[in-house]
């Protein structure tokens, strides 16, 4: 028999973090699961915590060598997984009641084939919480049309989700930083979407964080930003919100030609559309570009000047 959930966790190092997330799986009311360790440490610490937890859950272990690293490591769970729907818990996240995991259970009875996603507390080393619930009116946007989520992402990092073992998509491993973005994208399009007003999960916010290393880095948000444009199309950008996020890109990165691009890994050709949004900005004084209601103005004035180009 195979479980109806498998609980991949990708962990590195982090023994004392991956405890906290074993005993919250311990205690779930729900037992139709599975647990799959993949770790990518360079120490046996958590090797030997799972080895403890053995006759508490159904629970399997297995060390990358070498390391996969980011997504990879997720990937490798995914693929390890026997379950019928698929539960990815980084190991620094925890499930925030003990009925949780069975709350996603009864979504997923209701919705076969479904992308299912919950609320969440975002918690802090020092001990802080944040509730963490989707915009309502950005989420419908997301809804109908999944590509929204580039502008924002209103469901969460990879740990509130859940998502049917269908073999039919893994985490796409020349990303970091877009990376749940571009799944979430693939898995919304052409299924139902279930959005679970209740937090959770509990994600632990700290500096050792993938998102947290990369975050603002050219070197990696360039390149994947360019791939998952060649992935959508350029026609993707006759969305107001999309439009929106690829003028901030522009902005935010301070860029002045296509030079930075390609000086941080882009191999493509000079786009026109970037390139008079390059020229639209470059018009304007850093300061009063970094005034939002100054941006958002000319940001619009722009896409209504381009947008029967695109």
């Amino acid at each position: 028999m195979h479980p109806f959930i498998s609980i991949c966790i990708p962990a590195y190092n982090r023994a004392d973090r991956l405890k906290r997330l074993l005993d919250s799986i311990a205690i779930q009311g729900f037992r139709d699961f599975e647990v799959i360790v993949t770790d990518d440490s360079n120490t046996d610490a958590v090797e030997q915590l799972v080895s403890t937890y053995s006759g508490k859950i159904p629970i399997r272990y297995q060390r990358n060598i070498p390391a996969l690293g980011t997504p990879e490591n997720w990937n490798e769970g995914i693929r390890k997984a026997s379950g019928t729907w698929i539960k990815l818990m980084h190991d620094d996240d925890w499930f925030a009641t003990p009925a949780a995991l069975g709350i996603f259970a009864e979504q997923a009875r209701l919705h076969p084939g479904a992308f299912i996603f919950s609320a969440y507390n975002n918690a802090y080393d020092n001990g802080a919480s944040k509730a963490v619930y989707p915009s309502l009116s950005r989420l419908k946007r997301v809804l109908q049309f999944p590509l929204n989520l580039w502008a924002s992402n209103c469901i969460g990092p990879p740990t509130v989700v859940m998502h049917p073992n269908d073999r039919k998509h893994i985490y796409d491993n020349r990303m970091k930083w877009l990376v749940d973005i571009d799944m979430y994208i693939r898995r919304m399009e052409g299924n139902k979407t279930v959005y679970i007003p209740e937090r959770l999960i509990n994600v632990g916010m700290g500096s050792t964080q993938v998102t947290a290393a990369v975050k603002n880095d050219p070197a990696v948000e360039i390149p994947e930003h360019f791939l998952l444009l060649k992935k959508a199309g350029l026609h993707s950008l006759k969305h107001l919100l999309v439009y929106d996020y690829h003028w901030r890109f522009i902005r935010n990165f301070g860029i002045t030609g296509f030079q930075t691009f390609y000086q941080y890994g882009y191999t493509g050709p000079e786009l026109p559309l970037y390139k008079s949004m390059i020229h639209w900005q470059n018009r304007i004084p850093k300061k009063l570009l970094k005034k939002g209601i100054v941006s958002k103005s000319l940001m619009f004035l722009h896409y209504l000047c381009n947008r029967n180009k695109i």
